[in-house]
């Protein structure tokens, strides 16, 4: 099975799903990446903020961050070569780098009218 690399821009915590301000693609990318475990795919995860050494050591994101800076991040490696970079990849683009079939995901909503209407119902069960 394949290796897959993901090398993170800096974030609070390992996932970035923490915190005030997630970004929405985060929590189905984090999920992705469980399906992809659960496929036999060995996934290593990097986060700038907290594993410098792993982007240090390895040539091409150290390289990468020299001459593009840290816009190249998330940088994505497939045994070793990259496979995208500046954005995270869907679960579809990730089966096609893994070689894994693919199957659909969950689908996460994080538009403020979910946030709202949850709050809404948590409101309404306390009157």
């Amino acid at each position: 099975m394949s290796k897959l690399q993901v090398y993170d821009p800096a974030m609070c915590c390992s996932t970035g799903i923490c915190g005030p301000s997630v970004d929405p693609v985060l929590p189905r990318f984090s999920a992705d990446l469980e399906w992809l475990k659960s496929k036999g795919v060995d996934v290593e995860r990097y986060n700038l903020a907290q594993d410098v050494a792993a982007f240090a050591a390895n040539s091409t994101v150290k390289q990468a961050l020299n001459s593009q800076g840290t816009k190249c991040l998330p940088m994505i490696l497939v045994d070793g070569r990259v496979v995208s970079q500046s954005d995270y990849p869907t679960r579809e683009q990730l089966a096609n780098f893994t070689g894994v079939a693919y199957e659909p995901g969950p689908v996460f909503k994080t538009g403020a009218a979910d946030l709202v209407g949850i709050g809404l119902v948590s409101l309404e069960a306390k009157k």
